[in-house]
């Protein structure tokens, strides 16, 4: 399948790349099929995706691996929640959450109280609202990756 995309151009991608969100996502319910892209050619370790609309081409969101920026995220989903995307195991889960990316990048966020939910052998998809106070919408992120930056670029060095 071919897709124009508003960052990566026309991309070829296969069709067991796409992932159904059989609920769409949240603000957007019309949309239900989606591929997580990556930069190939940026490898900044901060370990940014983009899961682009195939429904609407000119729609992507920035996301990431949480644990990256908060090793401890655990969040709590009641398990009737994930029934639509098949048998989940630690292997074939894949755990995302939103990025904003505003033009000060010193103030880019994580939402974490409303992680995306990927079973990876099923190619079903949720995003989910959690019910938990301690889950910060807007997670700062931009300390903890220019620190994790500076130590990589620290260790290669010596």
């Amino acid at each position: 399948m071919e897709v124009t995309t508003r960052l990566f151009g026309k991309i070829d991608l296969d069709d067991e790349k796409i992932i159904e969100f059989p609920g769409g996502i949240v603000g957007f319910p019309d949309m239900k099929r989606f591929a997580l892209l990556h930069d190939s050619e940026k490898s900044d370790g901060s370990g940014l995706g983009f899961l682009q609309s195939l429904d609407e081409p000119a729609f992507d969101m920035p996301v990431m691996n949480p644990l990256i920026v908060k090793p401890d995220y655990n969040p709590v989903i009641e398990d009737d929640l994930l029934t639509p995307l098949g048998e989940l195991t630690s292997t074939d889960t894949v755990l995302l959450v939103t990025v904003t990316v505003p033009h000060d990048l010193k103030k880019m966020t994580v939402n974490l109280m409303a992680p995306i939910i990927i079973n990876a052998a099923t190619k079903k998809g949720a995003q989910l609202i959690l019910n938990d106070n301690s889950c910060e919408i807007r997670f700062p992120i931009y300390d903890i990756l220019a620190k994790a930056k500076e130590e990589a670029n620290g260790k290669a060095v010596q």
